[in-house]
């Protein structure tokens, strides 16, 4: 695939697959939280939360172009740090910003730092410089039939060159 289809398909999964992760995340939290304090188990909870790990696996995985996580990397950013900016007395988080099963997970999420880390995680993983390149074409391995391949070295009498 050639890189500007790469990096485009990057953008695309860079604005799309971070609010998919968030919105699990959050309600994944949330359903673990409230069903732990009645001591159940949420089941469903727990698939979401694993589901919203998949998709952060896959974009921080090195087939993909980095800038995906390069753009989610600067979402989670942006809102993990709100919550510490908060604490100094800047207050940039709405009051509900979401419904209350998504609110009482992005509290708990923001609060504890991990939309932080989350966020420069995939930053530290879109830094690499590897994953700006594109895999180079495979050369065939071994030799071809029937061409034999010039001789490279210099020419004298102890290494003659090779004529048909």
């Amino acid at each position: 695939m050639p890189n500007g289809a790469r990096h485009a398909l990057g953008v695309v999964a860079g604005l799309l697959l971070p609010p998919l992760i968030a919105v699990g995340l959050f309600y994944g939290v949330d359903q673990v939280s409230r069903n732990y304090q009645q001591f159940m188990v949420s089941w469903v909870g727990l698939g979401v939360l694993l589901v919203s790990g998949v998709l952060l696996t896959f974009l921080l995985s090195s087939r993909l172009s980095p800038v995906a996580s390069l753009v989610g990397g600067l979402e989670f950013t942006a809102f993990g740090v709100l919550p510490f900016l908060d604490i100094i007395g800047l207050h940039l988080i709405p009051d509900r910003l979401f419904g209350d099963v998504l609110w009482s997970g992005f509290l708990t999420v923001a609060y504890t730092g991990l939309l932080l880390m989350f966020g420069v995680m995939l930053l530290v993983s879109s830094a690499f410089p590897s994953r700006w390149r594109t895999t180079p074409r495979a050369v065939p391995a071994g030799p071809v039939y029937g061409v034999i391949p010039p001789y490279q070295g210099p020419e004298d009498a102890t290494r003659p060159i090779h004529r048909d």
